[in-house]
């Protein structure tokens, strides 16, 4: 709906979903993809953890070819394979980036002064 009647609508298709005018527009569509992810087997099968997981796998799939970077890749039939967020068919080469150097911020507190 965002851009119906404006200046980005011209020249675009506009179609009528039960009365509201849209915008279609085509998909990206890159010619490589670069995703993080967190686990992997060796098909590349991959588990992407907590916010990765937001755009990471769409990501992943508009790209002609796609690396995937991950922290450890595990032998075929380790992974739950209700886990897994991202099909191998979309993954055409694993890199095993470790080390990693995990930065964690840490609560730090003055101690308290005795009167």
């Amino acid at each position: 709906k965002t851009g119906v009647g404006t200046l980005v609508a011209e020249g675009k298709e506009v179609k009528s979903f039960r009365g509201e005018d849209f915008i279609l527009e085509e998909g990206i569509f890159a010619d490589l993809a670069l995703v993080k992810a967190w686990k992997a087997d060796e098909t590349g099968n991959v588990i992407f953890r907590k916010t990765a997981r937001n755009f990471n796998v769409p990501a992943a799939t508009c790209g002609k070819v796609c690396v995937v970077e991950v922290e450890e890749i595990v032998p075929v039939g380790s992974l739950d394979p209700d886990a897994i967020h991202l099909p191998g068919v979309y993954v055409q080469r694993l890199v095993v980036g470790a080390p990693y150097d995990k930065k964690i911020e840490f609560r730090t507190v003055r101690e308290r002064e005795t009167v």
